[in-house]
């Protein structure tokens, strides 16, 4: 049962990727009974047809059990570099044993380098971390992020 990591196009991935953004969302997903998930399906488009849309699956036997989506862009501040942002990652707590956050990420960095990426930024929720795996990637904490629900 050997995990294989790749980068793969929103057509090739999408119809594979609603059940476990489902899954996702379930898990991890504050405000559930205010803010649905509803992705803007039109919009990640636009962003793969633009070249800024990056996804990074994992699957076990051919099946996907995770996946990491970057949005690369040249940064508004920092005109001369462009930035790795990650909108989402998720890997079925099923299939985390043998490291495949990790293999999933390290491929993504890589690649990211490789593209001439300046930096990769990965959110991560306060109440579901994965520190322990970031740090010991290297990476380092920069901010805080606070939220509040504000109705509608």
């Amino acid at each position: 049962q050997m995990i294989q990591i790749a980068h793969e196009s929103l057509p090739n991935v999408k119809m594979e990727l609603l059940p476990l953004l489902d899954e996702h969302w379930e898990l991890v997903a504050l405000n559930k009974g205010k803010i649905k998930l509803s992705p803007d399906w039109k919009e990640y488009a636009r962003l793969d047809a633009s070249g800024a849309l990056r996804i990074f699956t994992a699957r076990k036997d051919g099946v996907l059990v995770g996946y990491f989506v970057l949005i690369i862009s040249k940064s508004i501040h920092y005109s001369d570099h462009f930035f790795a942002v990650n909108d989402v990652i998720f890997v079925k707590p099923d299939s985390r044993a043998g490291a495949t956050g990790y293999k999933l990420l390290k491929y993504a960095e890589n690649y990211c380098k490789q593209v001439g990426c300046s930096t990769l930024t990965i959110n991560t929720k306060v109440h579901i971390p994965f520190d322990k795996l970031m740090i010991g990637m290297g990476f380092d904490l920069i901010e805080r992020v606070y939220c509040k629900y504000l109705g509608k």
